[in-house]
């Protein structure tokens, strides 16, 4: 199919539906929208909008990566999520594709894509902070089983997931990047316990998670045995067509700015959006540190022109409360510097 007819049918299909949406929440699916979304999804999936790209084999449409992205504009634009979550439908879908046995992927693809099945992704630990690299969960072989023991934090969708996507340490003697694997993690099984994490806006967003001598059965081993780490670098950059639709929110956040240098930074990373086009690269990065910046300087500006009001409960305040989570979620503001400065100004890295 035409990439523009396929637009053409994607926002003729958004305009009769839009009102059967969740909110538009974003990548990450809230605790309280799982119904809502798993819903959505499989109204999505029925409709041939879920797994644009995917194999027809697996419950996809068999289109172009290009079509992908341009369905999370169309979705972008009708202020509807194009999908449940984008751990499940572009991590955990990705990583599958790309690393699974046919085993794997027969049972997991086309459960994310109807919505039968919610993700979270177990990377990021507590002592590790921005070096992933430095985990410390633990997979222990036993049989045919792995025991694996540890502590996963800033989880997205944790309580509500019913698969994680996990990284954990199989080789405690190889060097740090040499010795991790990656598993499937059913968060049913005896030893998950799921916490919510209290964030100063007073919610509870994200989750921690412990795993307590947890028995993953080998066949959730995703890719080469220690070789976890390029695949969960494989997943973290399969993104594609995120960048547009940053740009369009972007430009929806910039309406009410009236602050004439704020309004100027954010014109010029629309613009960068537009020339980066859909395919995520490391000049991403720039965009990510840049607007992340953006939207501070933006609730700031917004708290002090509400006066009085921003010391009370209300959306000034909350989005003042959330904005320096961004500084954090998506890769660290000082990993986005790391990576501009080493890839693209080619300054010497940083001492290990």
């Amino acid at each position: 199919m035409e990439l523009d007819d396929f637009r053409a049918e994607a926002r003729t299909w958004l305009s009769a539906n839009k009102q059967h949406a969740p909110r538009d929440y974003g990548a990450i699916l809230p605790p309280d929208f799982r119904d809502e979304g798993m819903a959505w999804q499989r109204r999505l999936f029925d409709a041939g909008f879920a797994g644009i790209s995917w194999p027809v084999e697996h419950g996809g449409r068999g289109l172009s990566p290009d079509h992908q992205a341009a369905w999370i504009e169309e979705a972008t634009l009708a202020a509807v999520p194009p999908f449940i979550n984008m751990v499940g439908v572009v991590l955990a879908g990705g990583t599958i594709q790309m690393f699974g046995t046919p085993e794997q992927q027969a049972e997991h693809l086309r459960p994310i894509i109807t919505g039968e099945r919610v993700w979270c992704q177990l990377f990021s630990e507590p002592e590790a902070g921005s070096d992933l690299a430095g985990l410390s969960t633990r997979a222990v072989k036993d049989g045919d089983t792995w025991r694996v023991t540890g502590q996963k934090t800033w989880c997205s969708n944790g309580r509500i997931a019913d698969w994680g996507i996990l990284l954990a340490r199989t080789d405690p003697d190889a060097p740090k990047h040499k010795g991790i694997s990656f598993f499937l993690l059913d968060m049913s099984l005896p030893g998950v316990e799921v916490r919510p994490l209290r964030q100063m806006t007073g919610g509870s967003e994200f989750d921690e998670v412990f795993m307590d001598e947890v028995h993953v059965p080998d066949d959730c081993l995703v890719g080469p045995l220690h070789g976890g780490w390029g695949v969960a670098m494989a997943t973290l950059t399969n993104e594609r067509g995120h960048i547009g639709a940053m740009a369009i929110a972007l430009g929806r956040r910039l309406e009410g700015v009236s602050d004439v240098e704020l309004l100027t930074r954010g014109r010029a990373y629309q613009a960068l959006g537009q020339r980066q086009g859909p395919v995520a690269s490391t000049a991403a990065s720039l965009m990510k540190l840049g607007i992340t910046e953006l939207m501070f300087d933006i609730a700031e500006a917004t708290a002090d022109d509400a006066g009085a009001h921003a010391m009370l409960a209300g959306d000034d305040t909350a989005s003042l409360l959330a904005a320096p989570g961004g500084r954090i979620a998506g890769g660290t503001s000082q990993i986005q510097r790391n990576i501009i400065g080493e890839l693209l100004l080619g300054l010497p890295r940083e001492p290990r």
